[in-house]
């Protein structure tokens, strides 16, 4: 009768301590949309955080099952999922937004050239002392910087938008502030 009691307690512990089966279908599942995410370019470029939360969780899975602690294996696989999920949808209203931003920019990029031109040609005709040659040079350097803002938004690239478009806008404004500059200085003189 002992021994009958001993198979069935060893047979009871057996079960206990690991013949549970592995979440394979979680894991799966978890791998799948943490590929998903890792290969979003959009969540590769505006949510590197998430998305390495979903990777650590994922490998947090992975250790847990080795180890057969499934339960533990199974909130992992969920963590990864749910951080994966979210990196993919902050990677899209980031680039939402930075693609208006982009487009914002773009917008006034074209005007701001044509003012700039206009302003030198009138500091010219105005006989201002300015150097014009250096002040066409920077505003081909400006024209250069909005058309390839304009080729990396359409190309998607809008952070490299952004920053060829502020550098654009940057060396327009310093144009202005010269020709400004001379200008005030010259009606200073009369």
């Amino acid at each position: 009768m002992k021994l009958k009691f001993f198979y069935i307690f060893c047979a009871v512990l057996a079960l206990a301590l690991g013949c549970a089966n592995p979440p394979t279908a979680e894991m799966d599942n978890a791998r799948e949309v943490v590929f998903r995410a890792e290969n979003d370019e959009d969540a590769v470029l505006y949510a590197g955080g998430t998305l390495a939360r979903a990777r650590d969780a994922l490998r947090n899975m992975q250790v847990e099952a080795e180890s057969k602690r499934y339960d533990a294996a199974k909130n992992h696989a969920a963590e990864a999922v749910a951080a994966a999920e979210r990196a993919i949808a902050e990677g899209r209203v980031a680039s939402s937004r930075l693609k208006g931003e982009s487009e914002s920019l773009l917008a006034g990029l074209e005007p701001a050239i044509e003012e700039t031109s206009r302003n030198i040609n009138g500091a010219r005709y105005s006989l201002l002392d300015l150097d014009y040659d250096q002040l066409n040079q920077e505003l081909n350097t400006a024209r250069n910087s909005a058309d390839q803002a304009g080729t990396d938004h359409a190309n998607g690239r809008y952070n490299d938008s952004l920053e060829n478009g502020r550098k654009a806008r940057a060396i327009l404004g310093s144009i202005n502030e010269i020709v400004t500059g001379a200008a005030t200085l010259a009606s200073a003189k009369k």
